[in-house]
């Protein structure tokens, strides 16, 4: 756990494969959401919470691939989408997503006479 990390490191602005995570304090909501889509990455966000209106404005800002209320941002289960947007990768992995990354979709025609 790493605390007030300046902004221009290079540990804030990239993606860490490794038990690291950072501690940032933050006046409200809001601004809380504000540095989260500053990121070039947008894997997935964790938020705990029980107020069902902030994991909805969560839901609505966040430039993420997911959000997961009540749990950490890793949590899944083979058969959901689980991807990221921006600087996080494209597509998506997950049994659905993968039958169809793997399908030619076509298509017949018949009209009989």
């Amino acid at each position: 756990l790493l605390d007030r990390v300046p902004t221009e490191c290079e540990l804030y602005r990239k993606e860490v494969f490794g038990p690291v995570a950072l501690i940032e304090p933050f006046d409200d909501f809001e601004e809380g959401l504000e540095r989260i889509n500053d990121s070039e990455f947008g894997l997935q966000a964790g938020l705990f919470t029980r107020d069902i209106h902030r994991a909805h404005l969560a839901w609505d800002t966040l430039e993420v691939g997911g959000v997961v209320i009540g749990d950490i941002p890793s949590w899944r289960v083979d058969h959901m989408p689980y991807g990221g947007v921006k600087a996080s990768g494209l597509g998506r992995e997950g049994i659905r997503c993968a039958m169809e990354d793997m399908s030619e979709m076509r298509m017949l025609i018949l009209k009989t006479p």
